[in-house]
């Protein structure tokens, strides 16, 4: 597992300096939806200034028609970020399109595709979806590797089945993770390090247990060190 922290604070020079104090750990940062309408590229530059060795997950969740999707996913891959996201929900051409689009770019980030939020709960989705999440989670992460995709995201719960339908090397990243059983908060589909360990998962991202704490540096390094031991 690798570990991904969510930098979600209110503001540039707050997300900053929650970096400054994790720049000694070989960590992923996700740079999301909020954060990058607010600061733009010139943030994703000011983390690599802080550490070059930081790896950027950008998570914008891509969902318009296909070729807006590709040409948008080429303006990401000049950005220097090391992931990025679009919604499965956008469907096999839209995926096929990106990938296509990449596929010229030699080092081009790692595509993920969204499955279920995990903010849905069971009924919430089925609203929506007219499937259970396990099932269509599934079949999202299929039609995602079929396209060529790298992973999926998705909550703990489903990584395992994922993994099963696709192979082990398809990448499964799972917000929602409480490393020590903290609040759920606004989420559903919340998981522990251990059970995210057992579930197969390859990026556990922690957001508020790190950032809300009031010493996030000795979180990151508790969440570490519970990770080398499991």
């Amino acid at each position: 597992m690798e570990l991904c922290v969510a930098l979600d604070l209110p503001s540039a020079e707050e997300n900053l300096a929650l970096a400054e104090s994790l720049k000694g750990y070989d960590i992923w940062l996700k740079v999301g939806f909020r954060t990058y309408i607010r600061d733009g590229k010139s943030f994703i530059t000011a983390l690599k200034a802080i550490n070059p060795d930081f790896k950027i997950f950008l998570d914008l969740k891509l969902y318009d028609i296909p070729n807006t999707m590709a040409d948008a996913a080429e303006e990401i891959s000049k950005l220097g970020v090391d992931m990025f996201n679009i919604h499965a929900s956008a469907g096999a051409v839209a995926m096929r399109t990106v990938m296509e689009r990449l596929s010229t770019h030699p080092t081009r980030p790692l595509v993920l595709a969204v499955t279920a939020l995990t903010s849905f709960d069971a009924e919430g989705f089925e609203a929506i979806y007219e499937k259970s999440i396990d099932e269509k989670a599934e079949q999202f992460a299929v039609m995602s590797h079929r396209y060529g995709l790298d992973g999926v995201v998705c909550s703990t719960f489903e990584s395992r089945a994922i993994k099963e339908a696709t192979g082990e090397g398809f990448l499964t990243l799972c917000p929602g993770i409480r490393p020590f059983g903290e609040d759920a908060g606004d989420q559903q589909r919340v998981a522990t390090l251990q059970r995210a360990n057992a579930e197969g998962v390859d990026f556990p991202v922690v957001g508020r247990p790190i950032y809300r704490d009031t010493e996030p540096q000795k979180k990151v390094e508790a969440i570490l060190a519970t990770m080398a031991t499991l």
